[in-house]
């Protein structure tokens, strides 16, 4: 078994706050001050300073995060192994455009074999990213931004990142100007999902901001988007693979811009974590 002062110290990472660490784990803070100290004399090294009256981690204690984020993962992996279950279950973590309209052959296909099991959890880039650091998930498959410094990672697919409208609308079927585009009403995902990351790089690429459109709607569900987009309510940027899953929407482009991202499959780091995702993906192959 790990150090409990290891779970402390993770959880340190994770509010950046050592009242709100202690009041979580139900002790008091200078115990907490207590075990940070004890690992920052094992290693020989500061782990948290602050600066500004605001708590950072040191250079070491991101390093420390890492590989301990890993050994968690690697003690579950143990664990399950000492189990001898016959059941081999997977926890995967998908965006909600690869999770909904991406993923549906690989899990199908995955489960088809009596002796696996799986959890998915279908939410946005930055909840996935927590949710794996915090070990809820084995792997994640997302679309968004990420620090590739941080994670392993496999490139899945490349897609090309489309604007949507309604088949009648000017826009179906043409480019169109920036100028143009900000005169509609863009209907766009919330913050922390890839694709929003996405369109908000793109628009930088102009010097324009989600602010600069005519009206916004913000909506977590793509079905209600492409509702919302075939009613004639606004615009949208999705995947491709979303786009063509309608034959009421039709496709425009910006002006000189075809713009195509990346699908990866990411993992903590200094883990066996892509045995599981070969597991996963070469059942389709």
């Amino acid at each position: 078994m790990l150090d409990s002062r290891i779970d402390t110290f993770l959880l340190l990472c994770k509010v950046m706050n050592f009242r709100k660490t202690a009041d979580i784990l139900g002790i008091s803070q200078p115990a907490v001050t207590q075990q940070i100290h004890h690992l920052e004399t094992q290693y020989g090294r500061k782990l948290f300073q602050y600066q500004n009256r605001r708590l950072e981690k040191t250079e070491a204690a991101a390093i420390l995060e890492q590989y301990a984020r890993a050994a968690k993962q690697q003690e579950r992996e143990l664990m399950q192994s000492l189990e001898n279950s016959p059941i081999h279950t997977i926890r995967v973590g998908a965006t909600k455009t690869i999770g909904d309209y991406y993923l549906k052959d690989n899990i199908r296909r995955y489960l088809q074999s009596p002796d696996r099991a799986m959890t998915l959890i279908v939410d946005n880039t930055k909840r996935l990213l927590l949710l794996l650091e915090d070990n809820q998930l084995d792997f994640a498959v997302v679309e968004g931004y990420f620090d590739k410094t941080r994670y392993d990672s496999i490139l899945l697919h490349r897609e090309p990142f489309v604007g949507i409208c309604r088949k009648d609308h000017p826009f179906a079927g043409r480019e169109v100007t920036i100028e143009q585009l900000l005169q509609e009403t863009m209907i766009h995902r919330e913050a922390g999902s890839g694709t929003r990351a996405i369109l908000e790089q793109e628009l930088l690429e102009y010097n324009e901001s989600l602010q600069r459109f005519q009206r916004l709607i913000c909506i977590s569900s793509f079905h209600i988007i492409l509702d919302l987009v075939k009613q004639g309510i606004g615009v949208s940027f999705v995947y491709n693979i979303l786009a063509d899953s309608d034959p009421d929407l039709a496709k425009f482009s910006i002006q000189g811009k075809h713009v195509v991202r990346e699908f990866n499959l990411i993992g903590l780091k200094n883990t066996n974590i892509r045995e599981k995702m070969h597991m996963f993906f070469d059942t389709t192959q």
